[in-house]
Order: structure tokens, then sequence, then C-alpha cells
């Protein structure tokens, strides 16, 4: 059995970004969140929802601007990834999460985008490809999405 075809490769790890097939999506998880809650840390959780969710949209930006910028600089691992448990400001969720949907739209375009080659590396990295790095926000994604979806259990907010 040879490799799928492009086409085929980036219908598959566009579904993988997107999330659903074997993991909760990012708008499952976040729709209808009690942000009122959100720095809570019921017994159990290592982090509060507000973290997990900073933590998502940084290290998705982080992977995407390092993708598409050869001027890009990863802030400092761990302290800029892990933001305090509560939240801000009372819009900051919100913002969060516009900022979270807008990287990930962005790192699917150019997934979608036919023009770039998937396998190829990425000039200004150290053999890393396309492929290899939304695979990584894929990944990424889905396991933080399920620590943010048994947080919701935790805290009695997640619908059945």
């Amino acid at each position: 059995m040879g490799m799928p075809k492009p086409d085929a490769l980036r219908k598959h790890v566009l579904e993988l970004l997107k999330g659903k097939s074997a993991h909760a999506d990012f708008d499952s998880a976040v729709s209808g969140f009690p942000v009122k809650r959100a720095g809570e840390r019921p017994r159990g959780a290592e982090h509060s929802a507000w973290q997990l969710l900073e933590h998502l949209r940084i290290a998705q930006w982080d992977i995407l601007e390092f993708t598409r910028n050869p001027k890009h600089v990863s802030p400092e691992w761990p302290e800029r990834y892990w933001p305090a448990a509560q939240p801000p400001v009372k819009t900051a969720w919100s913002k969060s999460v516009r900022a979270f949907r807008a990287d990930l739209r962005a790192m699917m375009a150019l997934v979608a985008d036919p023009a770039t080659d998937l396998l190829s590396p990425i000039p200004h990295g150290q053999g890393q490809t396309l492929l290899r790095e939304a695979l990584l926000v894929a990944d990424h994604n889905a396991y933080h999405l399920g620590q943010l979806v048994m947080l919701r259990r935790l805290l009695g907010a997640w619908k059945s």
C-alpha cells in the first residue's frame, strides 16, 4: 500500500485539526462553558479551564507562527505557555476563544492550500515540515481538549 495522494492526506489532516473524529473538538469543549468558573481548579485538576484555554491558544499560535514566519521567536517555556489560574479580565475568555479559532483556521488554510507542499522542510526550520507542525497542533489540541472536557465534568458543567 502506497502513501495517500496529497489531496487525501490534506483531507485527513484537516479532519484531524477540526476534531470530532476520535476526540472532542474545540467548539464542543468551550461552548456553554460557565466562564465565571474558568479560574476554578476542582480537586484532581492540575489546571483551571482558563489555563488550559490559554495554553491551547498560545501553543497553537506559536506553532502557526513558527510555520509561517521566519522571524518568529517562541515564548519562554514553560512560564510563557501557562498563564495564572484566573482570567485577567471578564472578556479574556471570549477573546482567547476567538484567537484560538482564528489561528486554527489559519493553520487549516495552510494545510488546505494545494500550492503548499506538506512534506517539504520549512526553510527556516531544522527539518520540520508543515505536515509535522499540523499534526503537532492536532495532537496537542486533542490532549488538552480532553483535559478541558474532564475539568468540565469535575465542575458539573458538561452536558451528558
